[in-house]
């Protein structure tokens, strides 16, 4: 179930008509950004699996760590900057924040520079590996540029601090549009805007009205609303019932680890940023896991089928198809498999497995 499940998932998943560009011809460039901890190894894995799959990507390596610029703004190096300005693609790993009075969340860092307004996270579940739950299959998108993580925060006397909620009509339209097309490209069924507007009347009541507003326009999608806690409850006591789901920032960022959490974990769980003029970074959501940084021992999953997902959005669907397969086709078989995926292999020999299956589906 799960890999075809995964297949009618992602095809064309995170493309929608006012952002597609061709990518299907000749030796693409993709911004590949390590990240920290474990990032260079996840990120190693993968290039070697393209490789092995002869994946016409050509990587073109980029360190991201804020800077300050003019003005005394955070900014990411230029060189970063400029080659994904040029290739209007990129593959992240995992990155830190380091905890310093005034440093940026890089990851948030990215999505403003880039204007990466939707966060796709499709969760379903995977074949050979054993969780609560079996039959997993929704897609969360998350409005990524605003809300709690506008970064508007403030003092107002000692001891008492102002964190400002920002809501946008023009942003939640966005968004609200974005799910919608996602559905329809997608033959999903449902979407669900999820909300706390009975609460914030006036912030998550304009995200509200305009789901409304937008659904008005895809008669044939169902669209549904539901309180954040009311989706929770309900999505461990029953996740079939979810298709597509839509929410503020805050919300999404929980919401969307809550259903990685169905599938088994952020180990196993690829993500999309979808930016405005046709950019898009995917990335692994999981942390950088100091801990085991250049022990071998780290699982790229995530990180692999985040890179199935830009190779569709690419347009090369049948090197995404070959990679996913010989993934999943190695989870099933349970005989080479991380630590955290319930085996005792190396990330290295994970690695050289899938790649050893992609070279025998040619």
């Amino acid at each position: 179930m799960a890999g075809n499940a995964w297949r009618s998932m992602v095809v064309g998943a995170v493309r929608t008509p006012s952002c597609s560009r061709s990518f299907s011809r000749g030796m693409q460039t993709v911004t590949l950004i390590p990240g920290d901890g474990i990032g260079p190894e996840i990120s190693s894995a993968v290039m070697k699996i393209f490789e092995a799959a002869k994946a016409p990507i050509q990587w073109e390596e980029r360190n991201v760590t804020a800077i300050k610029g003019p003005g005394g703004r955070w900014m990411i190096p230029p060189d970063a900057k400029e080659s994904m300005d040029r290739s209007k693609i990129g593959l992240k790993g995992p990155l830190k924040t380091p905890i310093a009075a005034g440093h940026p969340s890089m990851n948030l860092l990215l999505r403003k520079t880039f204007d990466l307004y939707a966060n796709v996270r499709p969760c379903v579940s995977i074949e050979g590996y054993k969780t609560p739950y079996t039959d997993v299959n929704l897609v969360t998108i998350r409005e990524n540029t605003e809300g709690e993580y506008s970064g508007i925060e403030h003092v107002i006397v000692d001891g008492v601090v102002q964190s400002i909620k920002l809501i946008t009509e023009d942003a939640s339209r966005r968004i609200a549009e974005y799910a919608f097309e996602y559905a329809r490209n997608n033959q999903r069924n449902s979407v669900t805007a999820v909300h706390k507007a009975n609460i914030m009347r006036m912030s998550d009541g304009l995200f509200l009205r305009k789901c409304r507003e937008v659904a008005e326009n895809y008669k044939d999608i169902k669209f549904t609303e539901m309180y954040l806690d009311t989706v929770c409850l309900n999505m461990v006591q029953d996740p079939t019932q979810f298709d597509v789901l839509v929410m503020p920032n805050l919300y999404g960022d929980i919401l969307s680890d809550l259903c990685a959490g169905l599938i088994g974990g952020l180990g196993v769980t690829p993500s999309g940023n979808i930016g405005a003029n046709g950019v898009a970074i995917f990335e692994s959501v999981h942390g950088t896991a100091p801990d085991i940084a250049g022990l071998d021992m780290a699982n790229p999953t995530a990180l692999l089928l985040s890179a199935v997902m830009m190779l569709r959005h690419m347009g090369l669907h049948g090197y995404g198809k070959k990679i996913e397969t010989a993934c999943f086709d190695t989870i099933r078989d349970k005989k080479v498999l991380t630590k955290d995926l319930g085996g005792d292999s190396k990330c290295s020999e994970f690695t050289a497995e899938i790649c050893r299956r992609v070279q025998d589906l040619d």
